[in-house]
């Protein structure tokens, strides 16, 4: 009786394990169905093998890594340490950044939207041709740059100007990455491209704002127009937002949906620019007149 009920358990074991063995093997090729249906099939095939762009797990981390150093190991090294005084590696960087925002925007308007594109509704060209494959470049040096923009916080941390990490800050800074990532992973090119044409413009302008700052108190006669910065900035978010809303009147193959992700975000950054230039400005006029 004993063998016999022994027996049984065994098997009902066997049984049950051979049960969950199979459902184990069912929900991981169910996942890695969805894996390669979102990452791959889904992905444009011409940028999706460029590095940092195919495994969105790459920017997930770096997004990670970024946000861990500048919220808590940033902070806690330089504790009690004195700020480091970064003016050449500023001067560098920022000069640096004015000369690809400079590249970026001749990409676009050469490229796209001096001659060939449509401000009503462009599709995203697929072809391999020197073109759409120019587009797709400038598509990634744009991401590129968005990562590298993260110095701009490590900056502050290294340099403890933690007033200047504000929520408006570190949202511009994850989210314009992630942003970038997918238009390079998904639709390099087309409608979209606008952005980056009014983004590398601004940023123009903003890194050479910052390249004066970091060239020390002899230039500071040449930034009277700070706060005409931050005009420009607001004036891009309604640029954008404006520019996306078309695509709900005119139809050329570009996705629609892409406005439920473009005009929610330039309204959110237009909200928090025109905070942050309320409380910057507006309050520096007021103390002025009294």
């Amino acid at each position: 009786m004993d063998t016999v009920v022994c027996g049984t358990m065994d098997t009902v074991v066997r049984g049950t394990l051979e049960i969950v063995k199979g459902n184990m093997t069912t929900i991981r090729t169910t996942i890695e169905d969805c894996w390669d249906f979102l990452f791959v099939q889904l992905a444009d095939h011409r940028t999706n093998n460029w590095p940092l762009v195919g495994n969105p797990i790459y920017i997930f981390s770096l997004m990670g890594l970024y946000l861990s150093f500048v919220l808590v190991w940033g902070p806690m090294l330089m504790e009690k340490r004195e700020p480091f005084n970064l003016s050449r590696a500023l001067i560098l960087y920022n000069a640096i950044q004015v000369n690809v925002s400079i590249w970026l925007f001749w990409e676009a308007v050469d490229g796209a939207w001096l001659f060939k594109y449509n401000f009503s509704c462009e599709p995203v060209d697929w072809s391999e041709s020197k073109e759409s494959m120019r587009i797709a470049r400038g598509f990634y040096i744009f991401y590129l740059a968005k990562i590298s923009e993260l110095a701009d916080t490590v900056f502050f941390v290294l340099r403890k100007k933690y007033k200047q990490i504000t929520f408006l800050h570190l949202y511009h800074h994850t989210g314009m990455p992630m942003i970038s990532w997918g238009a390079v992973k998904y639709f390099p090119g087309g409608h979209s491209a606008f952005i980056g044409l009014v983004n590398s413009f601004v940023h123009i302008v903003m890194y050479t704002y910052y390249l004066f700052t970091a060239m020390g108190p002899k230039f500071q006669k040449y930034l009277w127009w700070k706060k005409y910065l931050t005009t420009l900035q607001l004036a891009q978010f309604c640029l954008t937002f404006l520019h996306s809303m078309q695509l709900l009147f005119y139809d050329c193959g570009y996705p629609r949906w892409t406005v439920f992700i473009v005009m929610p975000n330039a309204v959110f950054f237009y909200y928090l620019f025109n905070d942050f230039y309320q409380k910057a400005y507006k309050r520096e006029d007021r103390t002025k007149k009294e």
